[in-house]
């Protein structure tokens, strides 16, 4: 799983999920984009990458364009209120819409289409498929 060696900080705010970034493809022919705002945990994007490199095999290359660099805290079951923030639980990439999130070459369009859809199945937002 995806996590950032080190941060400045062990604990963040929630933070907003306005506004839009990184809307366009840089590396690849076909990409997944963003369609609306949300939360990508590490091991969505590690379940996402598997199935797209199921697909792909050496024929294709692949690009993660999210790092799940927020943390997100939880507090043990049926404990009191008080005794300040809890533990790391898992860590987060903030989505924005348009963001393109996975993006793909070296396949034809048909099969990165095919590729894709079985690979938007597994993230909790709704994603667009885009192409150059």
């Amino acid at each position: 799983m995806l996590l950032p060696k080190r941060t400045k900080f062990r604990k963040l705010h929630r933070g907003r999920l306005k506004g839009t970034r990184f809307n366009e493809i840089s590396f690849g022919d076909f990409g997944l984009q963003a369609a609306e705002p949300g939360w990508i945990t590490s091991r969505q994007i590690e379940a996402t990458r598997r199935s797209i490199v199921r697909s792909v095999r050496r024929v294709g290359k692949i690009w993660i364009r999210i790092f799940p660099d927020k943390p997100i805290t939880e507090r043990p079951a049926e404990s009191r209120m008080g005794s300040g923030k809890g533990a790391v639980d898992f860590w987060i990439a903030v989505v924005k819409p348009g963001m393109i999130i996975f993006e793909i070459s070296g396949l034809d369009r048909a099969m990165s289409h095919d590729v894709l859809n079985l690979a938007a199945y597994k993230l909790p937002i709704k994603l667009n498929i885009v192409s150059r």
